[in-house]
């Protein structure tokens, strides 16, 4: 089982103590409301404003709120350390991790989409995974998975679903695109393009390249509307496809140089995951090379990293489509092998923890 040295550390023994490990399952139990004590602290602005220490009925005042609401805000951030009291004067002050809530830009993004994606779905995670199916999706709307209903989102929920992917995926695309561009690529089939942002990147970095972006009809006709008019997009072109039918071919009008799939075959279950794949390897040449790039939670340098990932598998069971995850990089090369390719090379540390496996055809 492949994973990075630290993670080794981390996972291959314990390194709690007894205190430290009922303090963690006690946070667990209160999670749900932890998680809203820290979404309010921020949203209201009270981490920031004790970045200069007041006393609760300063704190109300200048956020506009009750002495009674301020007091319940302070006392569960104290407790929870995302603030520090100092006891003579009875004025709270930001903690680090009260700070890091605040500043770090990864977080803001995780909070929106917990909150405005998966909060009231996850009531259903139960049913999700002993059925296989996304039973927290009609929480949001009445679609077999999200992806067909993302162009039908509401707004808020749309706003955070897509900041969420595109915050974990421009962070890579600068190495990506020196990846991949290191060989001559004049074509270019990017399946699950989404709303066309890696396309953009690629007809902007290469004068010669051209773009075909596979997807569903309502999200090619999206990628249309986000393209238009921008430098290269007449180097772009759409296919619909639904890539969950295992009668609907990938194009073959052309000989592509790159095949790219980026967080896309997380969508996917296993049995789905080598359908696709076996597509790809029927339109693919011998000197076609397949990218597909993920975030392996067993390949992160951090721990947090992991954290973050392995957590979010569970919102592909409940709210995505109730079988797909983020993979451990040892089981995608198994499905890749059972569709008759092979990885040539993988790549790690793109972006924020982002690998990109390098796949050819076999024979």
């Amino acid at each position: 089982m492949h994973l990075t040295e630290n993670l080794k550390k981390q996972y291959t023994q314990e390194r709690l103590s007894a205190y430290e490990a009922q303090r963690l399952a006690q946070i667990y139990a209160f999670g749900p409301i932890m998680f809203q004590v820290a979404r309010l602290m921020v949203k209201w602005g009270l981490f920031e404003l004790l970045e200069t220490p007041m006393t609760p009925d300063e704190v109300a005042e200048k956020a506009g709120i009750s002495v009674y609401a301020a007091k319940c805000l302070l006392e569960a951030s104290l407790t929870m350390r995302t603030l520090t009291v100092d006891t003579e004067t009875g004025r709270y002050a930001l903690a680090k991790a009260g700070w890091f809530l605040v500043h770090d830009e990864s977080i803001r993004v995780n909070i929106d989409f917990n909150h405005d994606v998966n909060y009231l779905g996850m009531f259903y995670l139960e049913d999700a995974l002993k059925e296989g199916r996304p039973a927290g999706l009609k929480c949001l709307g009445d679609w077999p998975t999200v992806y067909e209903g993302l162009s039908s989102l509401p707004n808020q929920v749309q706003k955070s679903w897509f900041a969420f992917d595109h915050f974990y995926s421009d962070g890579a695309f600068d190495q990506a695109l020196e990846l991949v561009f290191s060989e001559p690529t004049r074509t270019l089939m990017d399946v699950g393009g989404n709303t066309g942002r890696w396309a953009l990147q690629c007809v902007q970095h290469s004068p010669d390249v051209e773009v075909t972006v596979v997807d569903l009809p309502q999200q090619i006709e999206m990628m249309r509307q986000q393209t238009a008019g921008r430098p290269g997009a007449d180097r772009i072109c759409g296919y619909a496809a639904n890539m969950l039918d295992d009668n609907c071919p990938l194009p073959d009008d052309k000989i592509y140089d790159a095949i790219w799939m980026s967080q896309f075959l997380d969508c996917f279950g296993e049995e789905e995951i080598v359908s696709i794949l076996r597509r790809a390897a029927a339109v693919m040449a011998p000197d076609t090379r397949l990218y597909i790039m993920e975030t392996f939670w067993n390949r992160q340098r951090f721990d947090t990293a992991a954290l973050c990932l392995a957590q979010t598998s569970l919102y592909f069971t409940a709210i995505a489509n109730g079988n797909s995850k983020m993979y451990h990089s040892d089981d995608m090369e198994r499905l890749v092998q059972e569709a008759g390719l092979v990885v040539e090379e993988v790549h790690d540390f793109l972006g924020l923890g982002h690998s990109v496996m390098v796949v050819r055809r076999l024979g």
